[in-house]
């Protein structure tokens, strides 16, 4: 039973439900305490996390049946009408909300965001930007840094193994861009670990295919399965080791 003053919402399908949860079940194993902005319009919800080991924004939006605000009070939403919502919450608390062979979300109460979750990319004015390799290439790329990392980690004298020596060798090695692009190699990285750029990814070309926008100073590496957003100037450096 929906609690009162929670808005409930009814995704388009029992898969959307699916693919929404796994996205929050790979935030929270980067982040316990994960939150994410959840903001919902032009019928579909959009959920925002940003994982600290990639330093980079992920977004995974799903397809809406309706929304509706249930019950008034205080908590998340109240008061929020269909296609309304913009609130900060708990990755966890929302998996928890997920009823996946229903295909609906509870929302849970707002938490006081993260500072990231204040500056969020533009929704519109994206222009596609030529150069992305195929998902393939892209794949090959994280592999071959993946194993860059790992032999240098390993090269290291045990006592010159310190967290910052890594973290050197991490920003250096994901700082770089991926072909003749200016997206980050973390950037794909990220939508790899996320499940964003899982086998069966379309190359450039169709509906839904994987490619590269920008607006303004963003860059969005768009797939069917999800979204990985940085600044060109960079949202960060990577601070941890691979995984």
């Amino acid at each position: 039973m929906t609690a009162p003053g929670r808005v409930m919402l009814a995704l388009a399908d029992a898969g959307e439900a699916a693919d929404l949860a796994a996205f929050l079940g790979r935030l929270i194993h980067y982040d316990r305490a994960a939150a994410v902005r959840l903001q919902v319009g032009g019928g579909a919800v959009a959920v925002f996390g940003r994982p600290p080991s990639f330093e980079v924004l992920a977004v995974r939006t799903s397809r809406l049946a309706v929304a509706a605000a249930v019950g008034g009070g205080g908590d998340a939403g109240a008061g929020a009408g269909a296609g309304e919502l913009d609130v900060t919450v708990s990755a966890g608390e929302l998996l928890e909300g997920i009823e996946e062979a229903a295909g609906v979300v509870v929302v849970p109460a707002a938490v006081t965001g993260p500072p990231w979750a204040g500056v969020l990319p533009p929704r519109g004015g994206w222009q596609q930007v030529p150069g992305l390799p195929e998902p393939e290439a892209m794949r090959a790329a994280v592999a071959a840094a993946v194993a860059e990392f790992r032999a240098r980690d390993e090269a290291l004298a045990p006592e010159d193994r310190t967290r910052a020596a890594r973290d050197r060798i991490g920003r250096e090695i994901w700082s770089r861009t991926l072909g003749e692009t200016e997206l980050p190699l973390r950037a794909v990285h990220a939508a790899q670990s996320l499940g964003f750029l899982r086998l069966g990814s379309a190359g450039a070309g169709g509906a839904g295919a994987v490619a590269l926008l920008a607006a303004g100073g963003w860059l969005r590496l768009r797939t069917p399965y999800g979204s990985i957003v940085v600044r060109r100037a960079g949202l960060g450096v990577l601070s941890v080791a691979p995984v």
